[in-house]
């Protein structure tokens, strides 16, 4: 469910387009006792896109959530789903459009795992074949074998299964939209990035439109297409990809809940450019090493990287080890550290610092293009926040 993927339609594993559009315009909520909710949001959640809500306690991340399936009713504006007001259709109708996700799941605890899945479809009158089949379908889908997990009773899965039941659950008669407040919350730390994963591949799939509510930046920024950043009164500070949320945070607030570290957490979001690659001496196994070392010294170099004749890595290798007779096949290293070119800079960095490597080699496939040195990494990472307003957003 294991990189974010790209914004767009596709179509659902059964076989429907499965994504409408979202659209708040002027949507307000005031309480009887004067408190505002929210304040005049206008925001749009396309189609196929997981767009998060995030901010702090009492911001309005949840209630907006509310109004677009009415469990909350907005006090003043308009909610489409599609070409649909939500306001002036009928709420039950509605809700079984819109899947939704909370953070202690809500299974019914009486019912086994098949039939918590099966409640939405039996509920809006599916035959009981097409109920069957969705419901394996989708416990294959989130990683929950139907025939070991099928049968047994919320009491007898672990969190993370729950958590993963609720999903599929949210997803059995295929929704236009899922709603997701806090999901993984209640969980460890290491089973949730493990759903968070799972269910990055799951969306890839599936391609729904997601609203997802968290307080956590780290999990907004891993997650989300797009990040709506909410402060107290409930407004939006700033909607827009992790990327330019972190580069270019829009007000002194968005800046100061991303973090000082933003330039950290924006290495998780920026791709590895090939042009960011520096390019070392190459060597091959069969060269001769007197070779080998003459062409490291005509370049300065202390270390040259060793590819086979296929153009793959191989390893590689240093000054002091291109000596004397035989070939580079003998006397290069092993390379560990490597990442493949659709990882991320935070992969890379990673990479480096748990190996404790100068260098990292990227590769397409098997085929070496480049490295990524600590310089190399710095000046990507600089690149990719041209244009950033130096007293709102600072340097990294």
């Amino acid at each position: 469910m294991d990189a974010n993927p790209p914004a767009g339609h596709r179509t659902t594993a059964s076989g429907s387009s499965g994504a409408e559009e979202i659209r708040l315009d002027g949507v307000s909520k005031t309480y009887p006792d004067g408190t505002i909710g929210v304040r005049e949001l206008d925001l749009t959640f396309a189609a196929g896109e997981l767009s998060v809500l995030v901010g702090p306690s009492g911001c309005g991340k949840t209630t907006t959530m509310k109004m677009i399936n009415r469990i909350i009713e907005p006090t003043t504006g308009r909610i489409l789903l599609g070409e649909d007001d939500v306001t002036r259709v009928d709420p039950v109708q509605l809700r079984r459009r819109i899947g939704y996700v909370i953070q202690n799941v809500g299974l019914f605890p009486h019912q086994s795992v098949r039939r918590n899945v099966a409640t939405v479809p039996r509920l809006v009158g599916w035959d009981k074949k097409r109920t069957q089949d969705r419901v394996e379908e989708l416990l294959t889908l989130v990683g929950l074998d139907p025939a070991t997990f099928g049968d047994r009773y919320p009491h007898q899965l672990s969190g993370g299964q729950r958590q993963r039941a609720g999903v599929a659950r949210a997803l059995a008669a295929d929704p236009a939209v899922l709603l997701m407040d806090e999901p993984f919350s209640a969980v460890d730390p290491v089973v949730r990035e493990r759903l968070q994963t799972e269910f990055l591949r799951l969306q890839d799939t599936v391609r729904k439109t997601i609203v997802f509510v968290t307080h956590d930046i780290e999990e907004a920024v891993r997650l989300g297409d797009r990040i709506a950043v909410m402060s107290e009164g409930g407004t939006v500070e700033q909607f827009a990809p992790p990327a330019d949320l972190l580069g270019t945070p829009a007000t002194p607030f968005v800046a100061d809940f991303v973090g000082a570290d933003r330039g950290l957490k924006r290495l998780a979001v920026t791709g590895i450019d090939p042009d960011d690659l520096e390019h070392p001496p190459v060597a091959h196994v069969d060269d001769g090493l007197a070779d080998v070392r003459a062409s490291m010294e005509r370049a300065g170099a202390r270390w040259a990287v060793v590819l086979d004749d296929q153009q793959h890595l191989h390893g590689w290798i240093s000054a002091d080890r291109a000596a004397g007779a035989g070939t580079v096949y003998g006397a290069g290293k092993r390379m560990e550290a490597w990442v493949p070119v659709d990882a991320s800079l935070k992969a890379a960095f990673s990479t480096m610092l748990q190996l404790e490597a100068g260098w990292v080699a990227v590769l397409d496939g098997d085929r070496f293009l480049g490295v990524l040195t600590p310089a190399s990494l710095h000046a990507a990472l600089r690149r990719s926040v041209d244009g950033t307003v130096p007293e709102i957003a600072g340097a990294v």
